[in-house]
């Protein structure tokens, strides 16, 4: 079970929404390359990157932040980016500075044309975000609700081709009120690609719900507030899940 920090971007720095609201917003550092940094000596082994203006605008905003990120961290571990990803040219450009995977939200419930070609352009390096309540998704930052029902589509987007599905109950994110493990597990059963969890996670006994269910294809779970908060101690939850994932 991978913990991923979450280290999300908004006009430059490392910020936490709650329930995706731009205005309610709280400054983490205004350096996200040395909380980049941060998280690896942790013992992070992936980063999970947000561009929270870029999600707004349809376009990538935080480049310079990104940049320095990628610059800061090299080689060491990958590092996956969502946020305004529209397009195959912007695809290509993360790719070619050094992003591993590039997560696609909205415009892959919008415009599955667009997730179909990323994935025939970009193989392994794609994959879905999906943000959804009561089991159906949400688009365009939570603000709207679709009809269509998060097994259904991801199963659709894993014929395509994504690598990994993240999976968000908007129930949940930043409130500090424990995982949706039900729902995770019950998409994780329908899929052959792994889930990621994100969303909701508190405390230890999350992680250690999650690594009880691994097996059904949660690969790895974001954390942003708890880490940050200090209510979740990083290196001692990975440290925890590698335990726990050794004995399963």
């Amino acid at each position: 079970m991978l913990l991923i920090p979450a280290i999300d971007l908004k006009d430059g720095h490392c910020v936490r929404l709650k329930q995706g609201a731009m205005e309610d917003v709280t400054v983490f550092s205004e350096d996200p390359a040395a909380m980049a940094r941060h998280w690896i000596e942790q013992g992070a082994r992936r980063l999970h990157l947000v561009d929270l203006n870029g999600a707004f605008a349809g376009k990538p905003k935080n480049e310079p932040a990104i940049k320095a990120i990628l610059n800061e961290v090299g080689v060491e571990i990958p590092v996956q980016l969502g946020g305004g990803i529209r397009d195959l040219d912007t695809i290509e450009r993360c790719l070619d500075d050094g992003i591993t995977y590039v997560i696609i939200g909205t415009a892959a419930v919008k415009n599955p044309g667009f997730l179909h070609d990323a994935c025939s352009a970009f193989p392994g390096h794609i994959i879905v975000g999906l943000d959804a309540k009561d089991g159906k998704v949400a688009v365009d930052g939570w603000s709207k609700m679709t009809g269509h029902d998060v097994i259904d589509l991801s199963r659709k987007f894993e014929d395509y081709g994504v690598e990994a599905v993240i999976y968000t109950d908007i129930g949940r994110d930043g409130m500090l009120s424990g995982v949706n493990i039900e729902a995770t597990v019950k998409l994780a059963q329908a899929l052959h690609i792994p889930v990621i969890a994100s969303g909701g996670i508190a405390s230890l006994k999350d992680i250690k719900a999650l690594c009880a269910v691994q097996d059904e294809g949660i690969s790895g779970a974001i954390t942003g507030r708890a880490i940050y908060e200090g209510k979740l101690n990083f290196k001692k939850a990975q440290a925890e899940a590698d335990k726990l994932s050794a004995t399963h």
